[in-house]
């Protein structure tokens, strides 16, 4: 019997190092050749065959079009965890596991450049999805001087949440304080976001604005979502 695809993919001791590096966030193929200690040849190679068995996907960089992000698709690979166990054994087929809460309180900042889209709407669907538990807050490197309108429109019809009286605001206000989990969404903020603590995590999330020609909100909305949903393990280890 032929193993599962999504099993022959994974096996391989350099596919699994890089799906467990791309596991905290979205990276450059320099910076997998850095933690997976091999070629930029080989990296490439493997990355290819991830790519093309759908458990990767890849954009390029809004601050240098030459570079692109690698970004693993969590969702495609619990299904294939699940489908997996099911073709061995009919008992071992399973859903997806049920978030976590956190075991205490956990702080969260969300950066990207204007402050206006997408760092406000991974703000508001955190909030919402942790229900109290963690403390929140976005910023913007160059915070535009209000929220765009596509974004309050988006999270008032999808979500059902109102951030019409939000302002967007710099990440000079927040100097001083600590997270537990700072968050880039954005090519150029990662690059210029300071630290916010010792000991706090940096996690990057290569999404592209969608306020920029073509760009779809409800789509950049709905790909928040989908991360926010994978954050919250992270926040309750």
């Amino acid at each position: 019997m032929v193993p599962p695809d999504f099993l022959r993919l994974a096996a391989h001791p350099v596919r699994w190092r890089l799906m467990s590096a791309l596991a905290a966030g979205d990276l450059r193929v320099r910076e997998l050749v850095g933690l997976v200690g091999e070629p930029q040849n080989l990296v490439s190679y493997h990355l290819r065959l991830l790519r093309d068995g759908g458990l990767v996907t890849a954009g390029r960089s809004s601050l240098d079009g030459r570079d692109s992000y690698y970004h693993l698709d969590l969702d495609r690979c619990a299904d294939g965890l699940a489908g997996s166990g099911g073709a061995l054994h009919p008992a071992l087929v399973g859903g997806r596991a049920a978030t976590p809460e956190p075991a205490g309180p956990a702080s969260v900042l969300f950066v990207c450049t204007g402050n206006s889209a997408r760092s406000p709407i991974a703000e508001a669907l955190l909030r919402r999805a942790a229900g109290g538990r963690v403390e929140v807050a976005s910023a913007g490197s160059h915070p535009k001087p209000r929220l765009h309108e596509e974004a309050v429109r988006v999270l008032r019809e999808r979500f059902g949440i109102d951030v019409s009286g939000q302002r967007p605001r710099h990440l000079d206000t927040l100097a001083g304080r600590r997270f537990d989990v700072v968050v880039t969404l954005c090519d150029k903020a990662r690059e210029v976001c300071p630290e916010f603590g010792a000991g706090s995590r940096r996690v990057h999330w290569s999404i592209a604005d969608p306020a920029a020609a073509g760009g779809d909100f409800d789509r950049t909305a709905a790909e928040i979502e989908t991360r926010i949903r994978h954050l919250q393990p992270v926040l309750a280890t």
